[in-house]
């Protein structure tokens, strides 16, 4: 997932204006369109309608209350986490209550930890919380306001329960009655906010706003789905190997299949526009093109590996140092070394990316799953040479991203934009473009989950307690060289590389890491918890190492040296205790823990591990504790830890992508292997009481999975896996 900050909210206010700057220079101009700031009085616009329209809430003569949601929705419920907390301050009955996408306009709709609309790093719900509590009972407000006047009575005495305003008096009416008064009520500037006690849905349950639309398949969910009348649909023949660009091509055999309208050039290919799916597909196979392969990476796995672990053995950039790790070493009575390496990762969500295009030559629309609408928009406009306030993002349902959608270059639409502007300029009317990836494209396309490799030294004291602790990364930055790097990468430090490393908590004197930017062609890209993918597994396996070195119970180890993170320990005792650790188990079975802060939301996990007649691991169950503050939706913050669980799981399995001199040898599911259900654990999940502020749960539950079950296998063969998949190992 994108991540660009992992602090409090507080933190960062300063590099808000600076990323509008950015995204304004990046891509031709700030947004400037519709204006409606949060207590501008904005719902008047709706005068004369008879409906209530505020940026965040309408209220339709229906009775229906929409919820204008901010984030993209693809899976992890942020939909319905903001419908829960208008519903709960509105009084609304959840019946009433449905989404829409809000336009693209960062001025009203921006996430308050970016300074752009986008989605990701786990914010939706942590920036919004107060935002859209906000929304809520000041339209609430405005009702009761309404109705008070209408039946001229004290607006103390009108009160509102399940979607009913009602007076003592027996008077009462629907929202939807009252809509089009409400809306020309006062916007309340400090609205009334309800008390934790007088919650109805937050921290306990409220439906998910897609399951039904999912259910039944509803037309035009995702933008795989969408249809326009006249719609071209293309398909892009990419380079083989990243980093080359079209040189020459002939598409004499292309342009003789049935449906097929054109093949054009673009910088990121030749795209073969055909009047459906399946004639483009068939087409682009028949395209020969000569590639300019003079800047492509060209190097296979084997070699790139081999130079990242090269690199650390070297001395690098210094990303973290506290006390004096070398001192710790040198005094230590014992010395842990380790190596790690982590391969390339997809993202391989259900839904391939999309993105349809419509360009009159004076004015665009998109329609795509859009995560980063604020540069999807700047960068259409860029592409077209239009104004921005004359491009349009329609954002729409997407089935699944896991990082893969928040591209700060935004390719897919770069590419839907490109295509248009051609088809325009070669003289052609206006016709939507829908550009589509097959899996294949998508798995052989890049934006991966670095290769990364790690050197660990560790020195311990005579009773096992650490001193020093060295710690070196190499791995491809997914910052530098993108808009962000000017704000979010210091002294050539790229803050994901380590994180999870640099921040850590365990109670040690001396701490230095550094990191080691690889180069290579192949792009890469944010995935489902960024660098804690792979930082987790080393530091939980690495205290586990410890641990047995020290002759300590993993569990009783950690909580020694945690003294200062009662929230992490917290997690740490709720997941032991629930697992039943230091239990016996039954002959066979061998437990692992780990535990991981990681988007300000703490995650512990007990996986219980068996082994297969032929050797392979079964994870029979993993026991999870999480802390994220206040649980908004307890029902889906189980449900986000569970795919987690799986999704991280999947990756440690079997998961990899490899390359053959610049190729990338996977394609397709029968070659990256996803998690099987046969492999897929019982997970429990244990919610703890919080009232802090909400923070992420889409990712944290990931990274702690692998280095549970990693300790699980350690236990039953005394040997701890530092380079994965495990299937490298026989294990999967």
């Amino acid at each position: 997932m994108l991540h660009l900050l992992d602090k409090p909210l507080a933190a960062a206010k300063p590099s808000r204006r600076s990323f509008l700057k950015l995204s304004a220079g990046a891509a031709g101009g700030l947004l400037i369109g519709l204006n409606m700031p949060y207590g501008s009085g904005a719902a008047k616009a709706a005068e004369g309608t008879a409906e209530f329209a505020q940026p965040f809430v309408h209220i339709r003569p229906d009775n229906k209350v929409v919820v204008i949601s901010k984030h993209l929705d693809k899976g992890q419920g942020a939909a319905t986490g903001l419908a829960t907390l208008v519903a709960d301050e509105l009084d609304a009955d959840r019946a009433q209550v449905e989404v829409e996408f809000a336009p693209s306009n960062p001025e009203v709709y921006k996430n308050l930890l970016f300074g752009l609309q986008g989605t990701g790093g786990s914010t939706a719900i942590a920036n919004s919380f107060l935002q859209y509590r906000e929304a809520g009972a000041a339209a609430k407000a405005m009702l009761v306001a309404a109705a008070a006047k209408q039946w001229e009575v004290d607006p103390a005495s009108v009160t509102v329960e399940k979607g009913m305003v009602k007076h003592g008096s027996g008077k009462q009416a629907t929202f939807g009655e009252l809509a089009g008064a409400a809306a020309l009520q006062d916007v309340p500037e400090k609205p009334k906010l309800k008390s934790p006690d007088e919650w109805v849905y937050i921290g306990k349950s409220f439906p998910r706003v897609d399951t039904k639309m999912k259910t039944v398949g509803a037309p035009s969910t995702y933008g795989m789905d969408v249809q326009h009348e006249n719609m071209l649909v293309a398909v892009l023949a990419r380079p083989p190997k990243f980093g080359s660009v079209p040189k020459t091509f002939d598409a004499s055999e292309a342009k003789k299949v049935k449906g097929v309208i054109d093949v054009i050039s673009v910088p990121s290919g030749v795209a073969v526009l055909a009047e459906s799916t399946w004639p483009a597909i068939k087409a682009r196979d028949l395209v020969e093109v000569e590639w300019d392969e003079s800047a492509a990476e060209t190097r296979s796995s084997s070699e790139m590996l081999a130079d990242l672990k090269s690199m650390t053995g070297e001395p690098g950039l210094e990303a973290h140092v506290h006390g004096d790790a070398e001192a710790g070493l040198a005094n230590a009575a014992k010395i842990v070394e380790a190596d790690y390496t982590f391969p390339f990762l997809a993202h391989a969500p259900m839904e391939p990316l999309d993105a349809t295009i419509l360009f009159d030559g004076k004015s665009a629309t998109v329609w795509t799953g859009s995560q980063l609408q604020t540069i999807d928009h700047n960068v259409t406009a860029g592409v077209l040479g239009l104004s921005p306030e004359n491009v349009k993002i329609e954002t729409l349902w997407a089935g699944g991203s896991f990082g893969r959608r928040a591209q700060p270059d935004s390719h897919p639409v770069a590419e839907a934009a490109h295509l248009a502007k051609a088809w325009a300029d070669a003289g052609n009317a206006p016709r939507p473009i829908k550009v589509v990836w097959t899996r294949e494209d998508d798995i052989k396309g890049g934006y991966y989950r670095p290769m990364v490799a790690h050197k660990v030294r560790v020195g311990l004291d005579a009773d096992g307690n650490p001193l020093g602790w060295h710690h070196r990364v190499a791995s491809k930055s997914i910052l530098i060289g993108s808009p962000f790097e000017q704000f979010l990468v210091k002294e050539g430090v790229d803050e994901t590389t380590a994180e999870g490393v640099t921040d850590m908590t365990y109670t040690v004197p001396g701490i230095r890491v550094e990191v080691h930017n690889a180069k290579t062609a192949v792009p890469v890209l944010w995935w489902r918890s960024v660098g804690h993918t792979h930082t987790a597994y080393v530091m939980e396996t690495m205290i586990d190492r410890l641990a047995r070195e020290a002759g300590k119970d993993p569990v009783d180890y950690r909580m020694a040296l945690l003294k200062d993170d009662p929230r992490k320990l917290g997690v740490l005792k709720l997941a032991a205790e629930k697992a039943g650790w230091g239990d016996p188990l039954p002959q066979g079975r061998y437990r692992g823990v780990a535990v991981q802060k990681s988007f300000n939301t703490y995650v512990a996990e007990v996986a219980e591990i068996s082994f297969r007649e032929d050797g392979t691991v079964k994870v029979e169950k993993v026991t999870c504790a999480a802390d994220c503050g206040i649980p908004v939706n307890p029902d889906n913050i189980r449900a986000q830890v569970e795919g987690a669980v799986g999704y991280g799981l999947g990756a440690i399995l079997r998961n990899e992508i490899t390359l053959t001199d610049g190729e990338v040898d996977q394609a397709n599911f029968d070659t990256y292997l996803p998690i099987r259900i046969s492999d897929m654990p019982q997970v429990e999940v244990h919610i703890v009481p919080s009232t802090e502020a909400p923070t992420g749960i889409g990712e944290p539950g990931t990274p702690p999975v692998g280095p549970a079950v990693a300790n699980a296998i350690a236990a039953a063969k005394g040997e701890w896996v530092s380079e994965l998949p495990l299937s490298k190992h026989g294990l999967a």
